[in-house]
Order: structure tokens, then sequence, then C-alpha cells
């Protein structure tokens, strides 16, 4: 076939409805790890406007083309259903239903199929129906709220912490269980509701343990791990770049301390009333050089420092270069696929699928031949 067979998913189908944001990426995770994952993209494609050549969460997949309003459209995907694993699919509610290619004409279709259904509200509730992104998400289950200075409104953490996070993640944990569950002695298909609020939420468990322990104040920037303490977060440097500083354990402050020069000065990190002046003294000692002056400073220690890089500086660390953590693909560079495995590979072994370009590939490969022919016109 043409995708290689290689990645602890190899022989593991799944049909993802095109969409965009984490229904694409929790697609591109699979096929990552080895799954022969098809793409059904629609005529006028998704909605966004990225170019899909530079679409890097359609990576490792196959396109195919299929109009699911046109009279047979809703058939073509149901008989890649019926040959496949997993689906995806990140319509709101109902949509797919009034699309023909529902939880229950799938799994008529294929009772063993493991529909994943991603969502920002989820299934049912109250706000099911509405739309929304990421902000809204996890701006209701408080997790917004931890992020950003106090005083300062919070910050938005990029789509990272709600669609990818508690979105793409937990519908790729929760395909990969229920899929487990269908190949079981007398296991079978079901449908998994993967909704960014849970997930979003789900990913505060801890914090939520601190709060009701009383470890947590429910005010931004006023804990350990929300830039309100002076020896967890972010500095300028010289030369208007930041230094990210992060000695928890009272060994790495003390090493933290003495490289950059203030343990002779320092108030007892303890006494939380001193932290403002203690933030103030780490501020000021961390202007004095520039961003690389303090990596090498900081090189080779346990103190927990570490320079902020911007995305493109990013793959150049030696770190990060040593692990290949980025891979450029076609002339893309790009995150390698994580994690790995030592006897199950994984790689980027194609770039971003076009919209269409593999119908007749798929269409043998998983003996479809219905899907590569054209709608007939039954008008006349």
């Amino acid at each position: 076939m043409a995708t290689l067979e290689h990645g602890p998913l190899a022989g593991v189908r799944v049909v993802e409805l095109a969409g965009i944001g984490p229904g694409p990426f929790a697609a591109m995770l699979l096929a990552d790890l080895g799954a022969d994952v098809v793409r059904v993209d629609r005529p006028g494609g998704p909605g966004l406007g990225i170019d899909p050549a530079y679409d890097l969460t359609n990576r490792n997949k196959r396109s195919v083309l299929v109009d699911l309003k046109a009279g047979d459209g809703p058939a073509k995907v149901l008989d890649l259903v019926e040959r496949a694993d997993i689906l995806i699919e990140g319509y709101r509610p109902g949509v797919a239903e009034r699309l023909g290619v529902g939880p229950d004409a799938a799994l008529a279709r294929n009772p063993q199929l493991v529909y994943g259904r991603m969502t920002g509200w989820g299934q049912d509730g109250p706000l099911a129906e509405r739309a929304g992104h990421d902000i809204a998400y996890i701006a209701l289950t408080g997790t917004l709220s931890m992020i950003g200075r106090p005083g300062e409104p919070p910050t938005v953490p990029a789509n990272l912490v709600g669609d990818y996070a508690g979105g793409s993640l937990y519908l790729v944990v929760g395909v990969l269980a229920a899929l487990q569950h269908a190949r079981t002695p007398g296991g079978r298909g079901q449908v998994v509701d993967a909704a960014i609020v849970d997930g979003a939420a789900h990913l505060a468990t801890m914090i939520h343990g601190m709060l009701a322990a009383g470890g947590w104040q429910d005010r931004r920037g006023s804990n350990l791990l929300d830039g309100g303490c002076p020896f967890y977060g972010t500095y300028e440097t010289a030369d208007g770049q930041y230094m990210a500083v992060g000695p928890l354990e009272q060994r790495f402050y003390e090493e933290f301390s003495r490289l950059l020069g203030i343990e002779d000065e320092a108030p007892d990190r303890g006494d939380v009333a001193r932290w403002d002046e203690l933030r103030t003294l780490v501020a000021d000692r961390f202007r004095t050089r520039t961003r690389a002056e303090w990596t090498e400073v900081f090189e080779g220690t346990d103190a927990c420092v570490a320079p902020v890089l911007s995305l493109r500086e990013a793959p150049r660390h030696p770190h990060v270069a040593a692990r290949a953590t980025f891979v450029e693909h076609d002339g893309l560079t790009q995150p390698a696929p994580a994690p790995r495995f030592s006897a199950t590979p994984v790689s980027v072994r194609s770039g971003p699928a076009r919209p269409g370009a593999d119908t007749g590939t798929v269409a043998a490969d998983w003996d479809v031949p219905g899907l590569a022919e054209p709608r007939k016109d039954t008008t006349g």
C-alpha cells in the first residue's frame, strides 16, 4: 500500500471527516503513530483558508474528496467506515446525523467501529449547540483564569491548552481506549464524546486538589506555579530577551541563587510576604546581562534555568537538535512525531495530504471501488 506500515498503530484504519483545529490534530497524531488515516475532504476546503501545502496537521495522511451533500456522498463515506477501525468528526451535535454519517448509520455498517466525536462544549448541555473556540472553552472551566499576572487580563495561551491538550489528546486517548475494548472478546464499538470543556477541566485536577487543601489561591498570579512565585517565572535580560526560571526544590534554588549572584542578599524564599522583594532582586540581576550570557552562566547546572527561545530559534538548540525534536520534510521544518518507541519507530512519512489527491489509491487499498467513480447524473 502507499502508506508505509510502521509505528505502533500500523494496520489501524482511520476515517477523518475534514474539519479544523483539534480533530485534524488528533488524526495527525494517530497517523504519526502509524495508522492509515484517510481524510475525507469536502469541495471548497475546511474554512480557514490555509494553503494545504503548509497544513502540517495533514501530514502522514491520505485524502479523498467526497461531497457529503451529494446524493451518493454518505454512501461513499459509509463504505470507508465499513473497513475502518476509527472515525473522527468535529461537527456540531446533530450535523453528522443530518449528513447521513452519524453514529447510528456508521455503527450499523460496522458494529466494531470507534466513533470519535470532537467538540468544544460536548454532545449535550445548554451550550452544546452554540459556536465557540478554544478561548471560550477554557474560560468556562476556570483554566484561563489561572494564566497571567495579577492585576492584568488573563493571558491567552495560543490554542494549545484547549484545542490540543484538552481536546485532541483526550480524543486520542479515548478512541484508543475504545479500540482496545472493541478488540477484546465480546467487545464492541462505541461513541467517544470528547469535549474540550471536559478535557481542559480535567487538566487542572491537581490544582483543584491543592485548592481544596488550601494550597492554591483562587486568584491569578498568586501561587507557586502560576507566576506568583519569584523563583518560577520569566525574567527579561539586558537585550530584551527572556530567561525561564524554575528551581522549586531547595537544593536547586541554592545553586540558582549562587549563580545569579544573589545568595548573600536574597530574602528567605519561604517568606511569601517578601516575594515581591525577591522578585525585584532577581529581575534587576537578570537585566545586567544578555540572554546569551545568562545561558552560558547556567549551562550544565541544576539551577533549572533556560533561555526562552522563539519558534524559529527552538530547532537550533543543541539539546533539541541532538534529539531531532524537529525534523525537516519536503523543505518544511516541523515537530517530529512524539512519543518515541523502541520497537516500532515513528517518523514523518509524507507531507500534508492535498485534498482528493489519494482517492484512487485509497479506493484500491481499502477495496472501495465506488469511491473513485464520479456521481451519476440522475436528473435526466
